[in-house]
């Protein structure tokens, strides 16, 4: 029986509507909207959190709009650009490396495929070309050598990572606290991990159709798996956010609640724009006019400082439900980092 091809998943937007539904199902109920101060003070604690009128919201989002304002995101998001681009070549080496213990890293470039309506081309074409050259060295062996690349290229591909963290210290008013090793040993763990979510998504976006092909499924239940993947996948992503606005930035650990909608928010709006700026770029973009042979990789650029900005406003978010959280002493300021009451 023949595999199904990648690209006949379906629709972006059916996968939008999933994902919107399982998000909102897993964080809607983990916070409220805030109310204003005043109506705060005129509540009792217990009630505080459950009253959600529509001013309180509207308090949150003026704040994150003067927050963006404040803390130049979209230059921030700049920064974090220039760096993910320069540690991108090293993790597409490490990636392939790890991929190689387990199978032929060849099959890599044919997996991008299945992301064709989410990522745009500019980002296909740098990544598969990378990818490529790469894959043809072959399989890779587990040794001294195999485990000394590695490091070498998740070390290089850590300034992404902690540039990342830097822009959140930004968003939350803090400066960097953790000594060298430790904000390193930090960033590097998050490399990492950022590199298994990446293949464990790989195996879900097109290893398991193929495996379903194979088990004889009716078509009921694998057209059901294999959407499932999708709101699934964005699920796993919206926790990855979580954590890294958890821990990334240099404070004390902050609540859950506090992230849970900065983080939702930033998937779907990632999931959103990137689909969006895919399908710009595919009938309007002409990056390749505009700028010849450098087209893909401004494209990409594009692309990478689309989803920093995301990211941060994601932060943003959450750093401003945290500033309006009735149970946080007012008299502190922002840069002592109300994640001190946590629980």
């Amino acid at each position: 029986m023949k595999p199904p091809s990648p690209r006949s998943d379906g629709s972006p937007l059916l996968v939008l509507g999933l994902s919107a539904a399982l998000l909102a199902a897993g964080f809607g109920r983990r916070t409220d909207p805030l109310p204003d101060d005043d109506d705060a003070d005129a509540l009792a604690p217990s009630r505080q959190r459950a009253a959600a009128p529509k001013r309180g919201w509207w308090a949150v989002l003026k704040g994150v709009y003067r927050r963006i304002s404040e803390d130049r995101v979209t230059s921030i998001a700049g920064g974090v650009t220039f760096f993910a681009l320069l540690a991108l070549f090293p993790a597409i080496a490490a990636l392939v490396s790890i991929y190689g213990l387990f199978t032929d890293p060849r099959s890599l470039t044919e997996q991008l495929d299945a992301l064709s309506n989410v990522l745009p081309g500019g980002a296909l074409e740098v990544i598969g070309g990378q990818l490529g050259r790469l894959a043809e060295q072959g399989r890779s062996s587990l040794g001294v050598a195999f485990l000394i690349s590695v490091g070498a290229a998740l070390w290089s591909a850590n300034a992404g990572m902690k540039a990342i963290f830097d822009a959140l210290n930004i968003v939350y008013d803090e400066d960097e606290k953790r000594g060298f090793f430790r904000l390193n040993l930090t960033s590097l763990a998050f490399t990492l991990a950022g590199l298994v979510f990446i293949l464990i998504a790989l195996g879900a976006v097109v290893v398991l159709p193929i495996l379903f092909s194979y088990v004889g499924l009716d078509n009921t239940m694998a057209a059901a798996l294999q959407w499932g993947r999708w709101p699934v996948l964005l699920l796993v992503l919206a926790f990855a956010l979580a954590v890294v606005y958890r821990f990334g930035p240099s404070r004390t650990t902050a609540r859950w609640r506090w992230i849970s909608w900065g983080s939702a928010f930033s998937s779907l709006a990632w999931l959103v724009a990137s689909v969006a700026f895919s399908w710009y770029a595919s009938n309007f973009g002409s990056f390749n006019q505009t700028y010849g042979t450098l087209g893909a990789a401004i494209g990409f650029m594009t692309w990478i400082w689309i989803s920093s900005i995301v990211i941060l406003v994601g932060a943003e978010l959450d750093a401003e439900l945290e500033c309006q959280d009735p149970e946080v002493p007012k008299t502190r300021g922002l840069g002592t980092r109300l994640g001190e009451t946590a629980a």
